[in-house]
């Protein structure tokens, strides 16, 4: 579509309607006329005119000679209903910034949020205060609430450009009602966290999702969250998961998810579906191969994809998981100690050679003041004539740990695999942005 053709359009046709319109009654109060329709229901495309009156599509087909208030020519441009983003972070953001301006300006009208087990909801005085400064500073906003209640209220007071539905995120979950421990909930725990996702999905949440590469969900095991989803599948809802693994072990951290949706009798969507690193890229045709098997037995399973080779988390996950465990400290402490350096650097040795090179890491976000110029560049032409590993642990120590990375993992060819796979749904994994204010910061 020519974007700006239309857009130019459509601002045209609302500026002449306001002029000698009175209340002189039309069929429609918008035509749009002669474009390529993509009805979002799988049919081949075909030329016709949409006929809208208030908020509502109300006829489709050859509308020539009828009456409207305003009229837009699509002619040689295609017409989409609203994208839906299945698979967005911009949770807060939308709150900072309503205007949703990097998802709008793509069509975007729907933005699911809550993913990877992340969510701005429950938050605890206590157990979640770390949480909530963290979301203060980086978003320059009060968070003045605690549940999904308050959520909802505080996107309906600001208003928001465009429809938003959310999930629980899991780890969430877990470190307001136990903390961020390295340790099976309790009973009573665990029939806190069933009671809090029960509530919310009884409020309007899709669902339930999971970040098993991320603290504290990353301490779950497979019962607890088969208990959780227990729940989910009572209200016909969804488990969407970010998989404990997506290089070496992803075929078993696929296992573990279809086990999980199975035991408990839910729907299960696979986030980010992908094997990272070249020598997990044979395993793609086996996990869609998995992902059929399980359909057939039937196991109602779908997966969604970001239409690009690399990923965006966090510069920790480069780092093996007894190093995070802990705080932000914990980690820093280990890093600075030579002994576990040795053993951390050679794990993180094997990761980057199975990236290719430290070309594939682009460091896009980092908390420390002294160290923003390395936004935006990647850790080879970072580090230059010295060793990149000891430039990436010095730079993690004079971030204190908060440093965000892109890593270049995934093939052009299995990319398209999964994205035409019948299965699966297109999402960003990302945030929503703005040329300005705190949405503009980093290097997206």
């Amino acid at each position: 579509m020519n974007r700006r053709r239309f857009i130019a359009s459509a601002l045209t046709a609302a500026a002449a309607s306001s002029v000698g319109v009175g209340c002189e009654r039309k069929e429609f109060d918008l035509l749009i006329a002669q474009g390529l329709v993509f009805d979002g229901l799988g049919n081949e495309p075909a030329v016709m005119d949409i006929g809208v009156r208030g908020d509502r599509i109300v006829a489709l087909g050859d509308l020539s000679g009828r009456s409207c208030h305003r009229w837009i020519n699509a002619a040689g441009m295609a017409v989409t209903p609203g994208f839906i983003d299945v698979h967005a972070h911009s949770d807060v953001a939308l709150l900072a910034n309503p205007n949703a301006e990097s998802k709008i300006h793509q069509g975007v009208t729907t933005e699911i949020c809550g993913n990877c087990g992340d969510s701005p909801y429950p938050l605890d005085e206590v157990r979640s205060r770390e949480t909530i400064a963290a979301l203060q500073r980086q978003y320059e906003l009060a968070v003045n609430w605690r549940d999904l209640a308050g959520y909802f209220d505080q996107v309906e007071k600001n208003g928001v450009c465009l429809n938003v539905a959310v999930l629980v995120g899991h780890s969430s979950l877990r470190e307001a009602a136990m903390g961020p421990d390295d340790r099976a909930p309790s009973a009573t725990e665990l029939r806190t966290m069933c009671a809090i996702l029960r509530d919310y999905l009884a409020l309007g949440a899709l669902g339930l999702s999971t970040g098993l590469e991320y603290k504290p969900g990353m301490y779950a095991e497979t019962g607890e969250l088969i208990d959780l989803c227990k729940e989910v599948a009572k209200q016909g809802a969804v488990y969407a998961t970010h998989l404990r693994n997506e290089d070496l072990r992803v075929e078993e951290a696929l296992d573990e998810a279809l086990a999980i949706g199975a035991a408990a009798g839910c729907r299960v969507q696979i986030s980010h579906f992908k094997a990272c690193q070249k020598r997990n890229w044979p395993k793609t045709s086996r996990l869609l191969k998995t992902v059929d098997r399980a359909r057939r037995d039937g196991l109602e399973v779908c997966c969604d994809r970001y239409p690009y080779t690399a990923y965006s988390t966090s510069l920790k996950l480069l780092f093996p998981v007894w190093s995070r465990a802990g705080s932000d400290e914990d980690l820093i402490a280990r890093l600075s100690n030579e002994r576990e350096w040795l053993k951390i650097r050679a794990f993180v040795q094997d990761k980057i050679e199975a990236l290719g090179s430290w070309e594939s890491v682009l460091i896009t976000r980092v908390s420390s003041p002294e160290r923003k110029q390395c936004e935006g560049q990647t850790v080879a032409r970072l580090a230059g004539d010295d060793d990149p590993y000891d430039f990436v642990r010095q730079l993690m120590i004079d971030a204190k740990g908060d440093v965000s990375m892109c890593g270049f993992a995934m093939s052009e060819e299995d990319t398209a695999a999964v994205l035409t796979y019948a299965h699966t749904m297109v999402g960003s994994d990302g945030d929503s942005l703005a040329p300005y204010g705190v949405l503009s910061r980093g290097m997206p």
